[in-house]
């Protein structure tokens, strides 16, 4: 019986250091703590391959490179090689690509290990943008790897994110890519930033799959499932966990297995090098980053699918900018907790860190509508591989009252603007940040304002965030 372990970092979104965390207590109540940290996520690596020499694999779900002010502003230039550090033998991507196709074939070269996509083709043919997997040899087992990025990105982000390139979902290319590897391999794994109700479709559709290794939807699984063979896990994100299951194979089969979360908190060293490379590298940033800009006396985060706090403090700063009651963001799902108390320069970047301009358009109550459809198909199609975007799109000044299991195109129940019923054919100016916002399609009269997401943020916390203005007009309900 040979013995492996596998390895899981997924949607770190550049949080090098540790960070403000909501985790659940011993009662299941969230509580905050300190966690995360590439320095202490060494310390488990190290650990892991001291127990089992020769026999781990550690692997990357991508989201990696952005997220955070230090991995922006410089593309990522920095962070590289603290990624390096951590021994990874293999990753995917998503958010890497907000930086362009060009930059992500420079990181690519950048690192120590592959990026491997199965599923993003250049445009307007059948070539591959990167190597589609990998064979990796441990204490004899060979484990045959294949990537499937996130097939989102050339449908709901910008273009420039996508320029050149096609994306699909890797459900039709897999079977092919499984047939070859297995000539050679013992083992599959499948290395997703699909998302996890994507992954259970993927293992449901596709059969000869060993172990998927999902990211994306930041799920933190305490237990991993098994559906039609293929053990699938995933471990929240920021860093804040890592993954990690354990195989005992014998005959290229496997015969066991035992998975488990693990927190990355204040339990585990720092190992010491790591931690002075890291330090070192945000030393630039350090003081600009710990500026104190405001204060908030209740936590905000993005851990809920209808409403978060922290967006209804990014839209009421948008909308003061704009001189309009109505605001519309994207439901990110990335963006460290904030407990109460000071909030910081470098918690705006968090939150934000494309830094957008704000914007407004003009759209009627109708495109107000379709929008929403839209989003919420995106979100709770019943065809798992239908589902693109993250949480609920953001709101101000709009109420939405939905059911979720309703049939496309017929799930909003009620919708008001404003505090009144929507009117389809009245034309509304709404503020809104990013593409995501408010899709092109929709609207008219698009405008960029003289002023970024983070400066409207700086400009609101000129007064202390004491939660959600006029609650009762912005919000969104499951019935």
């Amino acid at each position: 019986m040979t013995n492996l372990t596998i390895l899981q970092l997924n949607d770190l979104h550049g949080y090098v250091e540790p960070h403000s965390e909501l985790r659940r207590d011993a009662h299941g109540d969230f509580q905050f703590a300190q966690m995360g940290g590439l320095a202490r996520i060494k310390t488990l690596f190290d650990q892991a391959r001291q127990e089992n020499p020769g026999g781990v694999i550690a692997l990357d779900n991508g989201d990696t490179f952005h997220g955070t002010h230090f991995a922006v502003q410089d593309r990522a230039r920095a962070m590289v090689p603290l990624i390096n550090a951590l021994g990874f033998d293999a990753m995917t991507l998503h958010w890497e690509f907000a930086y362009g196709p060009e930059r992500v074939a420079e990181i690519s070269s950048e690192l120590a290990h592959p990026m491997l996509a199965a599923n993003i083709f250049c445009e307007d043919s059948s070539e591959l943008f990167m190597p589609p997997s990998t064979i990796i040899e441990r204490n004899g087992v060979r484990v045959g790897i294949v990537g499937l990025a996130c097939p989102i990105v050339d449908k709901t982000m910008p273009p420039s994110f996508s320029k050149g390139l096609r994306f699909v979902t890797g459900n039709a290319e897999l079977p092919g890519h499984i047939e070859r590897l297995r000539q050679d391999a013992d083992l599959i794994v499948v290395l997703s930033h699909l998302g996890f109700p994507q992954d259970v479709q993927l293992a449901k559709d596709v059969a000869g799959i060993d172990v998927i290794v999902s990211g994306h939807t930041h799920n933190r699984m305490e237990n991993a499932v098994v559906v039609n063979g293929a053990i699938i896990f995933q471990s929240g994100c920021h860093g804040s966990y890592v993954g990690r299951l354990d195989l005992d194979v014998s005959e290229n089969r496997i015969q066991g297995w035992r998975h488990r979360l693990i927190p990355v908190d204040d339990s585990v060293a720092s190992d010491p090098g790591l931690a002075d490379a890291v330090a070192a590298a945000l030393a630039s940033e350090r003081q600009s980053m710990s500026e104190v800009v405001g204060h908030t006396d209740v936590a905000l985060h993005r851990y809920a699918m209808l409403n978060s706090p922290m967006d209804d403090l990014l839209l009421e700063a948008v909308a003061e900018a704009a001189g309009t009651p109505i605001a519309f963001s994207n439901g990110w799902r990335y963006g460290a907790p904030i407990a109460p108390g000071p909030i910081m320069m470098n918690d705006l970047w968090n939150m934000v860190p494309v830094d957008p301009p704000v914007s407004v358009v003009d759209v009627t109550g109708w495109e107000i509508r379709e929008m929403l459809e839209e989003n919420l198909e995106r979100t709770f199609a019943s065809d798992p591989y239908e589902q693109m975007g993250g949480y609920i799109k953001r709101m101000r000044g709009v109420r939405l009252v939905f059911k979720a299991e309703n049939d496309k195109g017929r799930r909003i129940d009620r919708l008001y603007i404003d505090g009144a019923q929507i009117e389809e054919s009245a034309r509304y100016t709404a503020a809104f940040i990013t593409a995501q916002g408010v899709p092109a399609k929709f609207g008219a009269n698009r405008r960029k304002l003289p002023i970024s997401a983070i400066e409207a943020l700086r400009r609101r916390l000129a007064r202390p965030w004491v939660g959600a203005e006029d609650a009762e007009s912005s919000s969104t309900e499951l019935i």
